[in-house]
């Protein structure tokens, strides 16, 4: 069992929830966040490196409120209101499995099976405009025009998780 510190329990038994907000704070900088923490991390300085953590961390939780994959970036209601081709999108689908697993699993990996298509297409326009940072999402979301990716996210939703 993990041994927290004294400054993680008394906040814990504060109240302290990891809400989004709270995460993307103690990211951002720990000692700042959690006075006499003994992490040594000095933190994450670019916004787009903590919603990625986020975003992963929130893989692993079974709360429904996590941190939703595009958290802070604005889209457009026009492109979200663009109906996706679901049979278009299955064809597009085969670079994404390529790393993401079908079967809902999320070993290290995000799982997209099951996504909301507004989140989908809200993570995917924050890849193309860079506001996410991981260069394989960003070169693929580039070369998607805004129908595939609605194709891709009416796909993902359409599957269980």
């Amino acid at each position: 069992e993990y041994k927290y510190s004294k400054a993680l329990r008394a906040a814990a038994a504060n109240g302290l929830h990891w809400t989004p907000e709270a995460l993307d704070l103690f990211l951002k900088k720990p000692k700042a966040f959690l006075p006499k923490t003994k992490m040594s991390f000095r933190g994450l300085k670019k916004p787009a490196d903590r919603t990625d953590v986020i975003a992963y961390l929130a893989t692993f939780s079974t709360v429904e409120t996590a941190a939703k994959p595009g958290a802070g970036f604005e889209i457009s209601a026009d492109i979200l209101s663009i109906a996706g081709d679901i049979e278009y999108g299955e064809y597009l689908s085969s670079e994404c499995t390529t790393c993401h697993q079908m079967n809902g699993a999320s070993d290290a990996i995000p799982n997209i099976t099951g996504w909301p298509a507004d989140d989908f297409v809200t993570a995917m326009h924050a890849y193309r405009e860079k506001y996410r940072s991981h260069p394989v999402m960003q070169m693929i979301s580039g070369r998607l025009s805004n129908d595939e990716i609605a194709a891709l996210a009416a796909y993902y939703s359409s599957l269980k998780k």
